[in-house]
């Protein structure tokens, strides 16, 4: 069979679901199909291509060099997502601990190419995949996963977990940091030598271990990889444009052959904006709106806070104020509740106790928690309301990536 015979229309795929790392070396093949970087994905992505071509026409025998050709000639069409890559990018960078690309969005923005992406969460992946056309790779723990990272980028993001570091502080370098996640992100700068590194964490990372953890992640980055890291920076995403108060640690670093030795993090935006300007345009489905009989507990789960002198407890945001931060988990969409009056169907569409409240009080929903982290309306959610709310909660503020990013590459560009 050739690849005349397979025939000039375009294949839109159904990717098989489950395929692991051969899946995702397929994606980033045709991601990256025009580059040298296609060179890392090329022996899996000719493997998977003939899994595809003998579905696609059984009574074929699929050869190596039409699998390969296939490739080249460009008959699988991936990229009819929301988010493709740019067509002449400026620089390229890679995306670990993807999530659902809050980082590839905003480094997109500002014209780069995404060649690697890594996630290990499954309903993570398929939100990735639906938006940017490509399957992130899986553990990053994992030396396979490692094995496929390109040589070359410029930029390496990382929003990477803050896993405790057991003897943060005795010997203050790589040794602090094994087992950790940490070190895995430590390991990649070690081989790849980027020229900058971005990486986001929780506002805890400053203080944990009483300063000791941050301490060692610095002297890592700073010593043993000879990186000039700037003092962290807490940022806030209510300073760059959208109505949360969601503080965040930053950690920029520049390659000694960058000659960096100054960095400034971005000013706020000085926009004023509240929840009204992320607000559902239309009704919202009543599933949303709390019952009469979760208020009530709510209620006296406050009270039962307060009377022990914490503040702990829901909270109902206004129209005119700012959301607190998105969090998955604990009390994080309760923290978040919002009035809203123009329900007119008080019938109950899922199961509850008592009857759904008339006073208008309900959770916000996984649209505004998007558009809370800076996602723009045509990101695409196709996972279910407690995937989706985890996935946002543990999301990046995109905007506050955006600029931060921006000061990055105005640096590595000169």
């Amino acid at each position: 069979m050739s690849i005349k015979e397979v025939g000039d229309i375009k294949l839109k795929i159904k990717l098989i679901e489950d395929e692991g790392d051969k899946e995702a070396a397929f994606t980033h093949y045709l991601h990256n199909r025009k580059n040298g970087i296609s060179r890392f994905y090329k022996k899996e992505a000719i493997e998977y291509t003939k899994e595809i071509l003998s579905y696609k026409y059984p009574e074929e025998e699929i050869s190596t060099g039409v699998a390969e050709e296939a490739l080249q000639y460009g008959i699988f069409e991936i990229f009819d997502v929301p988010f493709p890559p740019p067509e002449n990018p400026k620089f390229k960078f890679i995306d670990l601990f993807a999530g659902i690309g809050g980082f590839r969005i905003a480094l997109q923005n500002l014209g780069g190419k995404c060649v690697y992406s890594s996630e290990w969460d499954k309903e993570a992946k398929r939100t990735y995949k639906a938006n940017f056309g490509e399957i992130p790779f899986g553990d990053i723990t994992k030396e396979s996963t490692k094995s496929y990272i390109p040589d070359d980028f410029d930029i390496l993001c990382a929003g990477f977990p803050c896993q405790a570091f057991s003897i943060a502080g005795k010997r203050g370098g790589f040794e602090d940091t094994r087992g950790t996640l940490f070190f895995d992100v430590a390991e990649i700068i070690r081989r790849k030598q980027p020229k900058a590194i971005f990486l986001e964490n929780v506002k805890g990372l400053k203080n944990h271990d009483k300063g000791r953890t941050l301490e060692t992640i610095l002297n890592v980055l700073r010593n043993d990889l000879g990186y000039f890291v700037p003092e962290p920076k807490i940022i806030n995403a209510k300073d760059f444009g959208v109505p949360q108060n969601r503080e965040r640690i930053f950690i920029v670093g520049f390659h000694p052959k960058t000659g960096v030795s100054e960095f400034k993090y971005p000013e706020s935006v000085n926009r004023n904006v509240t929840f009204a300007d992320v607000k559902e345009e239309n009704v919202v489905p009543t599933k949303y709106y709390l019952s009469t009989q979760y208020l009530h507990t709510l209620r006296l789960h406050k009270e039962r806070h307060k009377n022990k002198g914490n503040g702990f407890g829901y909270e109902i945001i206004s129209d005119d104020q700012i959301a607190n931060a998105v969090v998955c988990g604990g009390m994080g969409r309760e923290r978040n509740l919002v009035y809203d009056d123009r329900i007119t169907d008080f019938t109950p569409t899922t199961k509850i106790k008592g009857e759904v409240n008339r006073q208008g009080i309900r959770r916000m929903t996984p649209r505004e928690w998007a558009r809370l982290q800076g996602f723009p309306d045509n990101f695409v959610i196709p996972v279910a309301d407690v995937y989706a709310y985890k996935q946002f909660g543990n999301s990046v503020a995109v905007p506050a990536i955006q600029a931060t990013a921006n000061e990055i590459i105005k640096l590595i560009s000169k």
